[in-house]
């Protein structure tokens, strides 16, 4: 589920939304490198210790990838290690499911809590609730962006604590392609979290209380402009 602010280029590069082309990309000193290369990206949470950048790029050269990119991150005083590595790749020398072994076996070398590849153009579309709430324009950008190929994702449904008449741009659009609208009216001591939780069993992706999180078990993507320190409150 995806809680309707502006949508990050994180997010974005994360699920595969960047427009990125590799047809005339050649992998350096390799001249006989496919004209189409495939773009993925690597997400990888382990404790901290000496040589993890080195082996995880030692992992992705062994295969003849390429890295585009490189975000890593060291909380202080936490021992432990992120990084994001944005990667362009020939498929066909490296298939998917050796893609994924390699990084098993990178995780067992480094005990890592979380490692995750994704190749948008190769891996089934991820399935996304939206939850809007009164305002439009972040809803109806999101959407546009879905409908030209920006964000290559399957909603499911829109979900909202506030009602949207027939007339309503946004319920013509839904529609139009089919997606489906939930009005729930949620009060303090109500917050329809039981409804929800039964609309959303098939998505990936999540943004509610700390309670409804632990029974949905799955990612979470927080993109409420609460998040950005100099703006926070409901009207930033």
């Amino acid at each position: 589920m995806i809680f309707t602010g502006r949508v990050s280029s994180c997010f974005s590069q994360f699920l595969g939304f960047a427009n990125r082309s590799f047809n005339s990309y050649k992998l350096p000193g390799d001249p006989s490198s496919s004209p189409s290369l495939t773009y993925g990206i690597h997400i990888f949470h382990c404790p901290d210790e000496v040589g993890l950048v080195a082996k995880l790029s030692e992992c992705i050269a062994s295969r003849v990838g390429n890295i585009l990119g490189a975000d890593v991150f060291f909380p202080q005083n936490k021992n432990v290690f992120y990084s994001t590595s944005e990667l362009v790749f020939d498929a066909v020398r490296w298939p998917r499911k050796q893609m994924d072994g390699d990084f098993l076996k990178l995780s067992n070398m480094f005990s890592a809590i979380r490692s995750v590849a994704r190749v948008p153009a190769l891996d089934p579309k991820f399935k996304i609730a939206v939850l809007a709430s009164k305002q439009d324009h972040c809803l109806v950008d999101l959407l546009y962006g879905w409908q030209e190929g920006r964000l290559p994702v399957d909603i499911t449904c829109v979900i909202s604590n506030h009602h949207r008449g027939p007339n309503n741009n946004v319920m013509h659009f839904l529609e139009r392609n089919g997606i489906p609208y939930h009005y729930l009216h949620t009060t303090e001591e109500n917050k329809r979290e039981r409804e929800i939780l039964e609309l959303v069993l098939n998505t990936n992706f999540l943004v509610l209380s700390g309670q409804f999180l632990r029974t949905y078990g799955k990612d979470v993507i927080n993109i409420h402009h609460g998040l950005l320190p100099s703006f926070k409150g409901g009207n930033p």
